[in-house]
């Protein structure tokens, strides 16, 4: 299903909902955002068996990058364009807020799912919107600075996160994923880590761990 655009929003985006939805009943939701020249049907595969019980939303970044979209620009690796990022991280916020009200979300059962800098967008939300966001899946990315030494951050302590990098990724060092993992411990966030065999990319492992993260979660995640 082609998503309809909220108002004022910068983001095309592609929607699934549960299969057999009950009326007044709330379902989770996964928010997909893909990494730098790719777009929103690169990452729904990465969660195509939870298509059934969420909501799952991918989302195409706005600014052109050929051969496809970026959400933001960068001066350099680890250097976002502070002011484009700051932006779309409230853009962000305010599309998911809408998505929860518009549709039948459980908004204690919100996800995100993000791969390079979809996944430095994905742990950036995690800090911003506190416990609105109960886990993060975060594939090849990093943490900028000024998030959590300028931005109003919030607790974290309830957060599952899963954090994954290529031991040979050329594009963001793994060591940069390292980082992500002892930050977000240190804030309390429960943390699983997993490093693969690979550059900058999503191994079948690595796709077989997602999984099982996301369906211990939600199965952990019902009320």
């Amino acid at each position: 299903m082609k998503g309809i655009l909220f108002m004022n929003s910068p983001f095309t985006f592609k929607h699934t909902q549960p299969s057999n939805m009950e009326p007044h009943k709330k379902y989770p939701a996964i928010f997909l955002l893909h990494g730098m020249g790719s777009n929103e049907d690169d990452l729904p595969q990465l969660v195509q068996n939870f298509q059934e019980q969420c909501h799952i939303f991918s989302l195409r970044g706005p600014i052109t990058q050929k051969p496809g979209y970026a959400f933001f620009t960068i001066q350099e690796i680890g250097q976002p364009d502070r002011a484009i990022f700051d932006q779309v991280l409230v853009a962000l916020q305010r599309f998911m807020l809408e998505a929860i009200d518009e549709y039948q979300i459980d908004p204690h059962k919100v996800y995100v799912l993000g791969f390079s800098q979809g996944a430095i967008l994905a742990q950036s939300l995690a800090f911003v919107m506190g416990n609105l966001i109960r886990g993060v899946v975060a594939l090849s990315g990093y943490i900028p600075k000024f998030v959590t030494e300028e931005y109003a951050i919030r607790p974290v302590n309830h957060l599952q996160i899963f954090i994954s990098h290529g031991d040979y990724d050329y594009v963001i060092p793994s060591q940069w994923g390292i980082e992500s993992k002892e930050l977000f411990e240190q804030f309390g966030a429960q943390v699983t880590f997993k490093q693969y065999p690979d550059g900058h990319g999503v191994t079948p492992e690595n796709m077989q761990d997602i999984g099982i993260f996301l369906a211990q979660e939600l199965q952990e995640n019902i009320h």
